[in-house]
């Protein structure tokens, strides 16, 4: 049991149970494509489930398909779970899924990198208003206390902001919760917000960006390609002292 908890507690591992939950027989190839790791870095994550007994493999020529085994999950529920009232966590569960649906209905767009540092580092990197300017081409300005405002301002001397938000959550140098919207708009469904997750992985931090209530798929897709080229400059900031040589990027609102 202490195997199936370790497992668990990682969120990229979680994560392959879950595409496994929704189309068993996947190839390690296939699983990577939904995530922005490397396949040795993945194969280290589906061994770590197999010696859980969460994943079984099957093997097919010369491929290893995965399926996702329930087994010990459906051991822990009867352990803890079905002690307790099911009508209530029936009921509760049932709330958890419509607020999820409803959120679903806008686009969330996720991105996972690894980077040759520390936390601490990669938390300085994320809210210093220098090195912000010097890999993303804008300032990223605030005290960083949760309830705070936080500006995305330009480097070209005018002080102008093009994205503004709050502060939601700010817990260094573990996760940073922000709201994003342009400056004196109110977005219909409210605005985006951007969650980063700062997690020590062996010898190097992982960290991973989540783009969440996003007004439609093409503003995913605006995002999907700003955070990619932006976190590229910022691991190439912190692994070689200089950023990759780019226009200014702003990600989408």
């Amino acid at each position: 049991m202490d195997k199936v908890f370790k497992a668990l507690a990682d969120q990229t591992r979680r994560y392959l149970l879950d595409r496994l939950h929704e189309r068993g027989g996947q190839t390690l190839g296939e699983l990577c494509e939904r995530l922005a790791m490397t396949r040795q870095s993945a194969t280290q994550h589906l061994a770590v489930l197999e010696a859980a007994n969460l994943v079984s493999v099957v093997r097919q020529g010369r491929e290893k398909l995965h399926y996702l085994n329930p087994v010990p999950l459906h051991e822990v529920q009867e352990r803890w779970i079905d002690k307790f009232e099911r009508p209530r966590l029936r009921a509760l569960g049932a709330v958890k899924r419509q607020a999820e649906d409803a959120m679903a209905e806008r686009p969330t767009y996720s991105y996972v990198i690894y980077i040759e540092s520390t936390p601490e580092k990669v938390w300085h990197a994320l809210t210093d208003a220098d090195l912000t300017a010097a890999y993303w081409g804008h300032s990223n300005v605030s005290d960083w206390q949760p309830g705070s405002a936080w500006e995305h301002r330009r480097t070209d001397g005018s002080g102008i902001a093009d994205v503004v938000g709050t502060v939601v959550e700010s817990v260094p140098p573990e996760r940073l919760v922000t709201t994003w919207a342009a400056p004196g708009s109110e977005p219909a469904g409210g605005p985006s917000r951007v969650t980063f997750a700062i997690e020590p992985y062996e010898e190097i931090v992982r960290l991973t960006v989540t783009h969440e209530n996003l007004a439609d798929e093409a503003e995913r897709e605006e995002a999907a390609g700003g955070w990619a080229a932006v976190l590229s400059n910022l691991k190439s900031l912190l692994e070689t002292g200089s950023p990759l040589p780019r226009e200014p990027w702003l990600v989408g609102r």
